[in-house]
């Protein structure tokens, strides 16, 4: 789809940030942007709420909607890295002094098309795993669900705290090989049996949090993990990814200058998952900010060919 593009005058010779931070455009991990220097908008308050309220979480939004991003903020929030919270809603409402350990699982790289890529995938994130939190390996050779298993049992042990499991793009081993059907379907039992380990584990897991851009329905994929809390249309976390109309003012005002305002919010505040407001897509906007051209940014370069 192609679509027709306004250049933005105005703009001059002023730097992107404008001497108070850089745009994030495609940065997804939060200690980068964190310790950058860029703008980053403030997503921990849904971090502490789900924290509070409840363990085991499912969240669906498209890709660059910021997705990887709140996981990368979860995990280090976890880990109780607190310098990167300061100035932030989390911060005088978090308990520092405890960190727990965490496996978090990132399935949005890799090539999943070839029988065994899945399994090699899983085992290069449990090793990873292992190595950085020092928990003895010995695990070679088991069935991965079984390795995931003992390394939740094993780091709960070592460390005295229960373990934070995050899975980010949780489905793209099955989208990628969906035209291969044999394949999708051998990864879709294989992460079936994966999962289900979550929920066996219970005793030693303390927070679940799965990201993807579809929701199977939990028969065919979660039958093993019937725990999660789906807050994909659930209003009170509407605006967990993206940006709303308060933040672009609060947050992005220097860069806004110069554009047109309701220009902006014509192409680009469109989406809600049953909220009180609209959100913007965060890949537009910072792209728009940082080219100064209206455009379909978003769509040309995170639209999944499945979707299509």
């Amino acid at each position: 789809m192609d679509a027709e593009q306004f250049e933005v005058s105005g703009y001059g010779s002023r730097g992107v940030g404008n001497g108070r931070g850089m745009l994030p455009l495609g940065m997804q991990t939060f200690r980068e942007v964190r310790t950058s220097g860029d703008y980053y908008v403030d997503k921990t308050a849904f971090a502490l709420k789900m924290f509070n309220e409840g363990k085991c979480y499912f969240l669906s939004r498209p890709r660059r909607f910021g997705k990887s991003l709140f996981v990368s903020m979860l995990e280090e929030l976890f880990e109780g890295n607190e310098k990167l919270f300061e100035g932030f809603h989390v911060h005088s409402r978090w308990d520092w002094s405890v960190k727990h350990p965490v496996v978090r699982l990132d399935f949005s790289g890799g090539d999943f098309t070839q029988p065994d890529g899945l399994k090699g995938a899983v085992n290069a994130h449990l090793f990873s795993t292992e190595r950085f939190t020092g928990v003895e390996a010995g695990y070679v050779g088991l069935p991965e669900a079984n390795r995931f298993a003992l390394l939740l049992e094993e780091l709960h042990r070592q460390t005295g705290q229960r373990v934070v499991v995050l899975v980010d793009e949780y489905d793209k081993p099955i989208l990628d090989a969906l035209r291969t059907p044999e394949v999708a379907r051998s990864n879709r039992d294989f992460l079936r049996g994966f999962y289900s380990v979550i929920k066996s584990c219970d005793e030693h897991v303390s927070f679940v949090f799965l990201t993807g851009v579809s929701k199977f329905s939990k028969v065919s994929l979660f039958s093993g993990l019937n725990n999660l809390e789906d807050i994909t249309l659930n209003p009170a976390y509407s605006s967990v990814c993206g940006f709303t109309e308060d933040d672009l003012d609060r947050v992005f005002s220097t860069e806004l200058e110069g554009l047109d305002r309701e220009r902006v919010r014509e192409w680009y505040n469109g989406y809600n998952w049953c909220g009180p407001e609209k959100v913007y897509n965060p890949y537009d906007v910072l792209t728009l900010l940082k080219k100064r051209v209206f455009g379909a940014h978003w769509f040309e370069t995170g639209t999944p060919t499945f979707l299509v």
